[in-house]
């Protein structure tokens, strides 16, 4: 890099860029760049990535913070329905991000058991995807869920195929894996399934 010149900096201040604020971040080990003509990088340190923009006789006018992908995320899920078909909800606990564990209940309408449980599955995938994450561990109190997830059992029933073929799909995105685990310790996405339902019939 032309006029390049490595600088050790570490300061912590918060940035506000398109109405967005990003929150105490270190900025540490990065290049600053003086060129002669306009010239963008993206350099990658301590699993950020900082913009860098230059422009003839001048040094750095902008140092933008991209949107830090968390790394990984731990999500407990459930869902559940009441008559088996009946009003259904879902629950998740993720846990791996910065401000805490991120709790999730939704109703999800008329459903039986095994489309609640892989509509929670599919909720904690997309909402790894959407943060940028590297990897999801999923645990869930449905076996048939994660067998099928897992290529144990085959999933031949027409209401669920579509959902699993999508879950699957989203986890080529991610380093995935899904655990079994039983019901009383998977009690908090239970209970956020539940209350989803109960909000919603009374």
């Amino acid at each position: 890099m032309l006029g390049s010149q490595l600088v050790n900096h570490y300061a912590c201040k918060i940035l506000k860029i398109h109405d967005l604020t990003w929150k105490h971040f270190i900025l540490s080990h990065f290049y600053t760049t003086k060129c002669t003509g306009t010239e963008s990088q993206n350099i990658l340190r301590q699993n950020q990535t900082f913009g860098l923009t230059a422009k003839r006789s001048r040094s750095i006018l902008l140092l933008r913070l991209h949107e830090p992908g968390m790394s990984e995320l731990v999500a407990y899920v459930d869902g559940g329905s009441l008559g088996n078909p009946g009003p259904s909800g879902i629950g998740l606990v993720i846990d791996g991000g910065e401000n805490g564990p991120i709790r999730i209940a939704k109703w999800i309408g008329h459903q039986d058991n095994n489309v609640a449980e892989y509509v929670a599955l599919m909720e904690a995938l997309q909402y790894a995807i959407s943060r940028k994450a590297k990897a999801l561990h999923v645990y869930s109190d449905s076996e048939v869920v994660v067998r099928q997830m897992r290529g144990e059992y085959i999933c031949r029933s027409n209401r669920l195929y579509s959902l699993h073929w999508t879950c699957r799909k989203l986890a080529r995105a991610l380093s995935f894996t899904i655990s079994h685990v039983p019901r009383e310790d998977n009690a908090e996405a239970n209970r956020l399934a539940n209350s989803a339902v109960r909000e919603r019939v009374g």
